[in-house]
């Protein structure tokens, strides 16, 4: 297919190219765009590789079902220009194997795709029919039961064994207020908890009330102009405002690095950190590291909300799921588990 040349005054300055693209950047999630950037590296290597040129702007309808047809199947026994390609990625590191990728890392990848088409004010080539019938014979061919983004939930008793290895030292009364904050705000994920500064926690209903208001500036399904406003409780407040006592801070990130010397230090975490802080307290609680990941927090939130008997739509304010059908997949679980149905045959 011939791709027709826009003419000069629909065409984007380089000015307003280099400013809409500082906007996609300011407007968009920190986790998105690390994702856009391995996707763009990896699209880059893949064309490189299969065609020996770089990234056309609009894309050909030709690459784009090329690129769909050669992530729909295993290509561990198929010598080819396919196979020759993928091994080339695998040796730069940015493909794990030969086996065919999960449909949703294809889609993935198609939307980041799109997304820099949109940037440039482009029309991107995965809407043509022949490419989108393409995508849904891979997306059935290579169907598979979604994989948890946590092995286990952290329910209220594994967080009881988390909490249990912090002692009285500033690492752990950080990781205690960290762990308990995630877990009791809603199940934050871990870009949000990391992404906290002093200036989020509101203590002026602590004192009255032992209440502490958490603002959230920016997450998955919200922006700064809708930033909630969630509430903490009980000990996972106090465990916020002990931290903050015994620290002294005042400003600046909430959660920080911790020196040698037991000094917290003035920066902000990284964003991987409470993965490798979740795995130390495992390791400390007697569980495999790989028990769960920090993922586990926020389905351990929904899936105790629904042991619990907490309604739905009440689990739903507090973790600020956007999708009732997503979140209830946490309550079906548990439900069917107590179904009476499952016990007809007794003990």
């Amino acid at each position: 297919m011939t791709t027709l040349a826009l003419p000069a005054y629909a065409q984007l300055s380089d000015t307003d190219e280099a400013a809409l693209t500082e906007l996609y950047r300011r407007g968009t999630p920190p986790n998105t765009l690390r994702a856009w950037e391995r996707d763009l590296a990896y699209i880059s290597a893949w064309k490189m590789a299969t065609f020996g040129q770089p990234l056309a702007w609009p894309e050909e309808e030709r690459v784009a079902l090329r690129f769909v047809l050669d992530h729909a199947s295993d290509l561990t026994d198929r010598p080819g220009p396919a196979q020759d390609a993928a091994l080339e990625l695998v040796a730069l590191g940015l493909r794990v194997a030969l086996t065919c990728p999960a449909p949703a890392t294809l889609d993935r990848r198609i939307a980041s795709w799109q997304a820099f088409h949109r940037m440039r004010n482009l029309t991107a080539p995965f809407a043509a029919p022949l490419v989108q019938q393409a995508r849904q014979k891979a997306r059935r061919a290579n169907a598979r039961p979604r994989a948890p983004k946590s092995p286990k939930p952290i329910t209220r008793d594994i967080l009881e064994a988390l909490l249990a290895t912090c002692d009285i030292s500033p690492r752990g009364n950080r990781d205690r207020a960290l762990l308990m904050l995630a877990f009791a705000s809603g199940g934050r994920r871990r870009s949000e908890v990391t992404a906290l500064d002093v200036q989020d926690i509101g203590l002026d209903d602590f004192t009255a009330r032992g209440l502490v208001w958490i603002r959230l500036w920016q997450t998955k399904t919200t922006g700064r102009d809708k930033a909630p406003r969630l509430p903490l409780k009980g000990r996972a407040a106090r465990a916020v405002v002990h931290w903050l006592e015994e620290t002294g801070i005042t400003e600046g990130p909430l959660f920080r690095p911790i020196s040698k010397s037991g000094r917290a230090l003035p920066r902000r975490l990284a964003p991987d950190a409470l993965r490798l802080i979740l795995r130390h307290r495992l390791r400390l609680a007697g569980l495999p590291e790989d028990f769960a990941t920090p993922h586990g927090l926020r389905a351990g939130f929904l899936t105790q909300a629904a042991l619990d008997g907490a309604p739905l739509a009440a689990a739903m304010k507090l973790s600020l799921h956007r999708s009732a059908v997503q979140a209830q997949k946490y309550y079906a679980d548990v439900e069917i588990s107590e179904n009476p149905a499952a016990d007809l045959l007794g003990d």
